[in-house]
């Protein structure tokens, strides 16, 4: 199940460092499950049981710490760091970086 978990990251890592973002999209729990050839519903519980936090929270946090990388190492638009994300619009992003983080991304940017 460790096994899992560790997989799980490295695939995160993988998505979110190659175009796979701008082109398909924010992952999936499903996308992951089916990398390591589990059904989506049995993969989010494992991941839930192993880390105590579910899979969409693990996709989740690692898209917004993507971003923080971003925010803070590029001079890259809120946009274009939406975009390459892959959220389809900006304001989406704005709205769950404002929920995950507590402040927008351009007050997290002006704050750092």
């Amino acid at each position: 199940n460790k096994d899992v978990v560790v997989r799980f990251e490295r695939l995160l890592d993988e998505y979110f460092d190659s175009k796979a973002p701008q082109e398909n999209g924010l992952p999936s729990v499903k996308y992951f499950a089916d990398k390591v050839f589990l059904s989506p519903n049995y993969f989010g519980d494992l991941i839930k049981k192993e880390t105590g936090i579910s899979a969409i929270e693990h996709i989740q946090r690692k898209t917004m710490d993507t971003a923080k990388d971003f925010l803070m190492q590029t001079n890259k638009t809120i946009s274009e760091i939406a975009y390459s994300l892959g959220y389809q619009y900006p304001q989406y992003f704005s709205r769950a970086f404002k929920k995950f983080e507590g402040c927008s991304p351009n007050e997290y940017r002006m704050a750092e």
